[in-house]
């Protein structure tokens, strides 16, 4: 059965470049990105875990631990990694798991078999500190995937947590926000600055102080 936002995320044991970890102990009470890459030695997933590990202190900063997984073995994985860092400029900054027998993949629904191979195709999942899966974005083979949408996510997940707020199309921390249906007016005033009605269903306020 596939995975849907609100699932408990599924725990599990494997072998990492960091060592033996079992998945909900390493990621403890953190926020997750979990992502999967078709495979090592390739181009565009040379760069996406560059990227990736370029990225990390800003995903650490808002409480965010990476890590990655492909159908290879660890010691494939271990030899890929000079390269990670001498093409990107970005040492790779987390673990990534082995996963030889498909079975983390196929726990997480990662392998579509109309993909063409046995390989991953490009899915993330964003996992809460309850272990609540609460995004799930997935690319295919052929498209690297963009790290700043991925931390904008994590952001606007956050933001929404904190708050009785949504974010507007193309939101980005610092812009204003849309005020939950479930407040009135006078009470969303009482509560944020600057609020704006331009529909009864639709106000815009500035962003809470974090």
């Amino acid at each position: 059965m596939s995975l849907r936002l609100g699932d408990d995320a599924p725990d599990f044991a494997a072998d990492t470049t960091d060592g033996e970890i079992r998945f909900l102990d390493w990621k403890g009470d953190s926020w997750v990105v979990f992502f999967s890459h078709p495979a090592d030695f390739t181009p565009v997933c040379t760069t996406e875990l560059g990227r990736a590990s370029g990225l990390n202190d800003e995903f650490a900063k808002r409480g965010v631990k990476m890590i990655a997984v492909s159908v290879d073995p660890v010691e494939d994985h271990r030899a890929w990694a000079p390269d990670i860092g001498e093409v990107t400029g970005h040492a790779l900054a987390f673990p990534i798991i082995a996963d030889p027998d498909h079975r983390v993949s196929e726990l997480y629904n990662m392998i579509h078999p109309g993909e063409g191979d046995t390989s991953t195709v490009r899915s993330v999942y964003f996992i809460d500190p309850r272990n609540k899966i609460r995004t799930i974005i997935t690319y295919p083979k052929s498209v690297g995937r963009n790290f700043d949408e991925i931390l904008r996510v994590v952001d606007a997940l956050q933001a929404t947590d904190a708050n009785p707020i949504s974010t507007p199309v193309d939101w980005r921390p610092g812009d204003r926000v849309i005020v939950s249906p479930t407040m009135t007016t006078d009470e969303a005033r009482e509560r944020f600055d600057n609020v704006e009605e331009l529909k009864p269903y639709l106000r815009y306020a500035d962003a809470p102080s974090s």
